[in-house]
Order: C-alpha cells, then sequence, then structure tokens
C-alpha cells in the first residue's frame, strides 16, 4: 500500500474548494423525551424520523462553496442543496473493477450537485448572477480556464441521463451548452488545453450500441492462479471487483471513451482512438498527450487501477509517438506501507517546461525490506523522446512529486511511512549536476514543525505552479500552524537564497484564519476564509501592510442566532503514560454545570498511530473554529442536551522498532480512561452516563473499549471492523500480514472478546460499504456474537448506502437509532440529575 503524507495539501488556486459548516437550525431541546426500549429488530420497520431538534441539523441549509480564479480576483460560488432522496441513491448502479458507476448517466455514481452558481469579485465582493444556464441546474464539477475568461462546468443530471459539458462566458456571464454524451466515470471526464480556447473531453463513443447482456447460464467457472516462488504479495481486501466474464464486458463497454477536443466555441474533432482511459493530459506546450489505457487481462482480485496499462505519448492528433511503458496487472506488492509496484510510476508532465515527462522507479524492487541506498529514482525525458531519460534524482526513500518552477527551481519531495520521515529539496531541473538543497527533514506527526505547503498559481498554459514573489527571489507557504495553543494558520514568504521565512500573516484569537493565496501589485492583497466560535466562514480581503484591516467579502449568516450560546473548550489533560492529550469539550446553550450539575456525554473518537510520544502530545485542532453542528458528528446532540466530547485524541505509540499496534489495547484504554475522568473532574460529566462512538475505524475502537473496559455505559459502533483476521493483509495504518502479526491481530479483534461486552452496542452499517476491509458481514458477525453469547445490541443495516451514508432517510434514520439508544441507556432527561 502506497501511502503519501496524510497531511500533503495543495493550494491551488484553480480548484479551491472552501465550505462552511453546517449548522444546527433549531435551539436545543434540555429535557430528553422518554424512550420506550427498541423492540427486536423486524423486516418491516421502514425509515424513521429522530425528534424535531434533529431533524432539522439534517435539513439546515449549507453555505456555498467558494472557487477561486488563477489570477485570485474572481471566485464562483456553487450552492449545494440538501441530502438526496434514498430513491435517488437507489437508482441503478453498476459495481465494477472498484468502481461505482451510473450506468444512465455514464458517470461515477454520485448524488450530491450544485444547483446555483453565480460570480463574486474578491476586491469588493460584488456579485453577478449567470444567465442561460440549465435547468434544473445539476453540477457535478467546474473548472476555470487558464485565461480566467470562461468557467467549465459538468452538468449531470441522473434523472434525465444527461452528461454534458457547458461553458460559463466570464465577461457577459453568460452559460451555454458545448458538448454532450460525456464518459465522467473515471475523473471529470474533461479538461482544459494549454491557452484556454478548446478542452480535451471524454466521450461515449458513437455507434457504441446497447451493453452487453448475460443470459445469467455461465459461460464457465471464474479462474485464478498463484505459483509458488514470487514471495509474499499482500493484497488489500478490496471491494466491487469483477466477478466473472459478464462483469469484465460490462467493465470494457462502460469505460469505452473517445477523445474529442472541443473547441469555445463548440466545434469538435476526434483525437485519436477509443479506448479505456485512466489519465489522458496535454504537454504544456499542447503538441503531446500523455495517455494511459487499461489492457487486458482483467483481475478478479484487485481494482481498475491495478490493472495491465500502456503509457503513450501522442501527438495532438492522437498519433501514437512514443511508448513509456507496459505496465503489467499488479496483484499484489511485496509487504509494507512503503511497498510500491516496480517500473513507471507517478508519471506526469513537467509543469514548466514545454513537454517533458517526470516519473518514479523503484530501485529496490518496490520492496522496503530490502537493504538499499537508492530506493526511488526519478526519471526525465524531454520530447521527441529520441533520447534516454536522465535522472533528476536518486532518493533514499519514496518519491512523493515535485512542485514546479522554473529551469532553476523546483521542489522536490520524499518520504518514509516506516519512520514518518518527510524530505523536500530545492533543485534545479535544468542543471542536473548542481546539488539538491535540502529545505526540510522532519517527522510527518511532528505537526509544530510543519513549514507549510508551497503556494501554487495556474499559468498561463493552465499548469499549476510554484508562486514566486514579483522579484523572483522568494515563494510562498501556507501551513495550519500548529501549536500549543492550538492550529494558527499562516503565510510565510521564503527566500531562496537563505532559506529564511519571513511571516506575512499569522491567524489571531478569537479566529481561526486560514490564508488562501496573495495577490500582488499596487492593489496587493491577502485573500483568507475567517471563521470563530459563533460565526461562520466567510471569505476576507486585507492588504500586504501589517497593520491592514480585514474586508468581508462574503457574508453567510449564522443560521440560527439563538444557538451561539454553544461553549467550546479546547482542554488537554494527561493520560497514566504521560502522553499529554487533547478534546473539544462541547456545552449544550445554556448549560451551567455548577448550578446544573453533571450531564450525559457523549464521546466520540478516531485512533491515529504515531511512533513518538512526543508527537503523539501535540495539540490538535482549534479552539476557535466555528461550531458548526451537522448530522455526521456528535456535535448533532448538543440540541438534546447532551455534552459532547469531540475528537478527543487516542494516540497509539510506538518508538523505535515497537509497533504501535503491539500495545493497541492498553493504550486506547488508558486514553479513554483519562478522557472520562477529565469530563467527572471538570464538574460537566455523569460518571454512570457517559457513551461512545465512531464510524470505520472509530467503531473498531467503540467496540474495542466495551470489550476491555466498564467506563460507558452504551456504544455506537457505525461502518467498522471487528474481526480482523478479515483483513489479513494489513489494516489501516499496520503495515504486517496476519501470519507475521498473529497475536497482535486476535488481541485487536474486539470479536475475539464479544463475551466481554457487558454494555450495549448499536451497530449501524451501510448495506453496500465500498469501504476496503469494512465490508457488511464485519456487523453482522459481530451482533450475531453478542447476541448469542446473550448481550445487549441492536444491528441496523441501511439500504443502498455506501461507507458513508447519503440518504435523507438513511441519516434521519441513523440519528433516530442513536437517539433512542442513547435516550434509553443514559437516562431519559439529559437536562436534570439522575
Amino acid at each position: 500500500m502506497n501511502l503519501s503524507p496524510s497531511r500533503r495539501r495543495r493550494h491551488a488556486s484553480a480548484a479551491l474548494v472552501l465550505c462552511a459548516g453546517l449548522l444546527l437550525a433549531v435551539p436545543p431541546v434540555l429535557a430528553l423525551n422518554p424512550v420506550a426500549p427498541p423492540q427486536a429488530k423486524q423486516q418491516g420497520e421502514g425509515y424513521r424520523l429522530p425528534s424535531a431538534a434533529l431533524q432539522a441539523v439534517v435539513d439546515a441549509p449549507r453555505a456555498p462553496s467558494l472557487y477561486l480564479s488563477p489570477k485570485r480576483d474572481l471566485t464562483v460560488l456553487l450552492q449545494t442543496p440538501a441530502l438526496p432522496s434514498i430513491a435517488q441513491v437507489a437508482a441503478p448502479e453498476l459495481k465494477l473493477a472498484g468502481l461505482r458507476i451510473n450506468p444512465k448517466t455514464v458517470s461515477d455514481s454520485r448524488f450530491s450537485f450544485g444547483s446555483k452558481l453565480w460570480l463574486a469579485s474578491t476586491a469588493d465582493g460584488k456579485e453577478r448572477q449567470i444567465s442561460g444556464l440549465p435547468q434544473p441546474l445539476s453540477v457535478a464539477s467546474l473548472a476555470w480556464s487558464p485565461d480566467q475568461k470562461y468557467l467549465a462546468f459538468n452538468q449531470l443530471d441522473p434523472a434525465s441521463g444527461a452528461n454534458e459539458l457547458w461553458l460559463v462566458d466570464v465577461q457577459t456571464a453568460s452559460a451555454r451548452r458545448v458538448a454532450e454524451r460525456l464518459n465522467s466515470i473515471v475523473g471529470n471526464g474533461y479538461a482544459w488545453l494549454p491557452g484556454g480556447d478548446a478542452l480535451l473531453v471524454l466521450q461515449r463513443p458513437a455507434g457504441q450500441g446497447e451493453p452487453p447482456q448475460g443470459n445469467g447460464v455461465p459461460t464457465g467457472p471464474a479462474v485464478q492462479q498463484t505459483e509458488a516462488g514470487q514471495g509474499v504479495r499482500s493484497v488489500r481486501t478490496y471491494q466491487d471487483l469483477l466477478k466473472n466474464e459478464d462483469d469484465a464486458r460490462l467493465f470494457a463497454y462502460y469505460l469505452q471513451a473517445q477523445p474529442v477536443r472541443v473547441s469555445i466555441t463548440g466545434d469538435s474533432k476526434p483525437v485519436g482512438a477509443a479506448g479505456i482511459y485512466l489519465g489522458l493530459s496535454a504537454s504544456p506546450d499542447g503538441n503531446y498527450l500523455l495517455s494511459q489505457r487499461v489492457q487486458r487481462p482483467f483481475s478478479y482480485a484487485v481494482p481498475v487501477s491495478r490493472f495491465p496499462r500502456n503509457i503513450e505519448v501522442l501527438d495532438a492528433q492522437g498519433k501514437l509517438v512514443h511508448t513509456v511503458a507496459r505496465l503489467p496487472l499488479v496483484d499484489g506488492l511485496p509487504t509494507g506501507n512503503d511497498a510500491v509496484p516496480t517500473g513507471v510510476r507517478s508519471i506526469s508532465w513537467r509543469a514548466d517546461a514545454p513537454a517533458s515527462l517526470v516519473w518514479a522507479e523503484a530501485q529496490d524492487g518496490g520492496d522496503p525490506s530490502r537493504e538499499a541506498k537508492v530506493r526511488d529514482a526519478v526519471l526525465m525525458q524531454a520530447a521527441p523522446f529520441e533520447k534516454p531519460p536522465v535522472t533528476l534524482a536518486q532518493l533514499g526513500s519514496r518519491y512523493a512529486g515535485v512542485t514546479w518552477a522554473n529551469g532553476e527551481l523546483a521542489l522536490l519531495d520524499e518520504y518514509w511511512w516506516k519512520s514518518r520521515q518527510v524530505k523536500q529539496w530545492k533543485i534545479a531541473p535544468d542543471h542536473l549536476d548542481q546539488a539538491a538543497t535540502l529545505l526540510v527533514q522532519r517527522s510527518e506527526d511532528d505537526r509544530y514543525s510543519d513549514p507549510g505547503e508551497p503556494l501554487l498559481q495556474m499559468d498561463d498554459g493552465g499548469r499549476s505552479r510554484l508562486q514566486l514573489s514579483a522579484d523572483g527571489k522568494s515563494f510562498y507557504r501556507i501551513g495550519d500552524g500548529a501549536s500549543a495553543e492550538g492550529d494558527r494558520p499562516f503565510l510565510d514568504r521564503v527566500d531562496l537564497a537563505s532559506g529564511k521565512s519571513e511571516r506575512l500573516f499569522h491567524s489571531q484569537a478569537p479566529y481561526y484564519e486560514m490564508p488562501l493565496g496573495i495577490i500582488e501589485g499596487e492593489a496587493g492583497r491577502i485573500l483568507t476564509y475567517r471563521e470563530s466560535n459563533d460565526v461562520p466562514a466567510n471569505l476576507y480581503a486585507r492588504g500586504l501592510a501589517a497593520d491592514a484591516q480585514p474586508v468581508e467579502l462574503t457574508h453567510f449568516a449564522h443560521p440560527l442566532p439563538q444557538l451561539r450560546g454553544v461553549k467550546k473548550e479546547q482542554i488537554r489533560y494527561t493520560r497514566n503514560d504521560g502522553v499529554e492529550l487533547t478534546a473539544d469539550l462541547l456545552l449544550p446553550p445554556g448549560y451551567d454545570p455548577k448550578k446544573d450539575g453533571p450531564r450525559p456525554v457523549l464521546m466520540w473518537a478516531y485512533p491515529a498511530e504515531f511512533k513518538s510520544a512526543a508527537d503523539a502530545s501535540q495539540v490538535s485542532g482549534s479552539p476557535h473554529r466555528f461550531n458548526a453542528i451537522s448530522y455526521w458528528g456528535p456535535q448533532a446532540f448538543l440540541a438534546k442536551g447532551y455534552v459532547v466530547l469531540n475528537n478527543p485524541t487516542m494516540p497509539i505509540v510506538g518508538e523505535g522498532d515497537t509497533e504501535p499496534n503491539d500495545t493497541y489495547v492498553q493504550q486506547l484504554v488508558a486514553s479513554a480512561q483519562a478522557a472520562v475522568d477529565e469530563v467527572v473532574k471538570r464538574g460537566v460529566g455523569d460518571r454512570e452516563r457517559i457513551a461512545v462512538g465512531g464510524h470505520s475505524y472509530g467503531a473498531f475502537m467503540t467496540a474495542n473499549l466495551l470489550a476491555h473496559t466498564r467506563l460507558f455505559k452504551a456504544g455506537i459502533a457505525r461502518s467498522g471492523a471487528y474481526n480482523r483476521t478479515l483483513t489479513p493483509f494489513g489494516f489501516q495504518a499496520e503495515e504486517r500480514n496476519y501470519w507475521q502479526a498473529q497475536e497482535v491481530y486476535q488481541k485487536m479483534s474486539p470479536f475475539n472478546y464479544a463475551d466481554k461486552i457487558k454494555d450495549p452496542i448499536l451497530f449501524i452499517h451501510g448495506v453496500d460499504d465500498n469501504n476496503s476491509g469494512t465490508f457488511p458481514i464485519q456487523s453482522e458477525r459481530m451482533f450475531a456474537a453478542v447476541k448469542g453469547l446473550g448481550g445487549t445490541s441492536r444491528l441496523v443495516m441501511l439500504p443502498n448506502e455506501s461507507h458513508a451514508y447519503r440518504a435523507r432517510e438513511s441519516i434521519m434514520t441513523m440519528l433516530a437509532e442513536s437517539e433512542d439508544w442513547l435516550d434509553r441507556w443514559l437516562g431519559a432527561e439529559a437536562g436534570k440529575k439522575r
């Protein structure tokens, strides 16, 4: 499993998406209504509704998303409506080779679309409406043209089956359709070509005919074979794989796409041949296309990303110019999260050169257990691809990408999961004889030392490149600004000659303010997104002077001003081994612990692995973020009078040669004990009325805590995995396979301790969960074990739902079940003492 640094992000202005939080829309109810014990699960129970307070959370309006233009002087705002219905989510869907496909639209399955689109200036906030938009508007994706004259968007309407490409003329603020019958199963189905006068579009082939129909009669068995002597090859427990030749034919039919050049006037011309494209991108000069096409044989064991593929360079008309590689099926990797396939990997165009390819190739066979001074070689090859590739860099760990500026400057990243070490080098790509300069070397887990990510900007060719200062002597970094005071985002200017940083902006209490970009010149300004506990995030601009005052450009109001009484405190406490922990303690409006006494508490968490106790002890999050109350997390239950302990850190530490999971249960229990003791000590939590919950790995945590402690009176486990022998080649961050660490897998599996679960546990799971490792059978078998052993449990299987639930009816039912469970086992009146 190839893991890149988890906190790596790119501030590319072409696709910067910023969403304000979802807010509760009704006052909190401090007295809970008595709830009758739920009856045994019946087939015909149907969907349920929670209390009015929680229904309002689900149906609360959402703030629009913002997408900054390349020059950052404009933004487009996209409004997304409420949740789709179960009728929409239950529409026909194909599950093929790890993909979920809507056969009607020939797109990936998605259910959330933008229903309102408009433009705004980042100078004064003035808005402009767009004429000619399709109705009903159903925006799946959008992209600015490099010259900022146009905005392209994908109109994807599941009701009509439309999958269209539309353009907005920014000057006239008018929209028109330029292409139909897109194939957007992989990617958006379109991309701007350099210059901004045309787009490269993937369309369904003309005359393709109807999809192949199986008659239900097998043509033979599905056969797989392996041979001894290949060594250990780890294969994760992937979902939605091909099962037989009928599936393979359907996959080949729906993934077929014809590349087409579509001009801004709507004229179109085919480019090359139809095929199953996993990638197709133009060189910066527009003269070549980098093509990655899937080939047979397909696999029943791995998803499409591991299928054989041909990597080729085509000319602008689609004619083959150069074959880069013919990659075989990757049906497994050596053990370890630093394992990678052999051969060409992570190939892309060099953004600052006319037509040069850059890629990595493992020098250790892709096996992290092998001794090797050089792990990855980074290679570069320029058009016309007649000369062999040259070596750009030789790395002692894995290649993690390049940020390009020009021939004199690029930033090259590498990482090694085992040690959590990340490095960043300054290189001169046009001068291979110049030694690289090490700019950053740190543990990825050490958030305090994170210098931030380089700020990118789209160039005239549509490529994201490192944004340099006007004099070319500096570049910029944006970071979270993790500190003992919590996250305080910043914008730095880094001098290229000395490497020293100058802080241009630093978020200050009582706000959480994230810089988005900098615009230089006479009217220079910094754009930020600012929020506070009671005010949702809005776009701001401020001058470059240190004392410049911010100007609010958007005005997203608090959806319910009376909920400004939610009190949030970022608390710190210590577990018994000295590791310091952090959590957000949220108190419902109007609640005074001194007068009202302790309340029932809902604790919601997600464990994380660390290689250092010092890194694990660092403060996480910010006390100044907006108190967003969504239906997905525990905050919704503030409306019912519960105290919420959100994201209490649950670090699992393994220093040196020790693996974190070797003592998973002990550390998990210690963290939970410390959290419970802290809320009780503060007088806000009633020790006899505390529940724990989580989603996915948080559900796994929940079941383990109920199996190994009596700290909690109830648990809510959503879409989890409970028997680790069913994920034998690793899970989460665990690198070892089951046969290398049987004792660890056994001890970490709450299924093996189901007889020890003495407190009630609610299992919720999507019937069509597509997450690797959390097959629905995990919840079904765990529930059966608790039931058979005489425990108290309830299992809710949500039809047509995957790992994250999507339908309004499903979300309402999830909340209703959780509400009943908490009310029953923590007491019927949260606002009163027992």
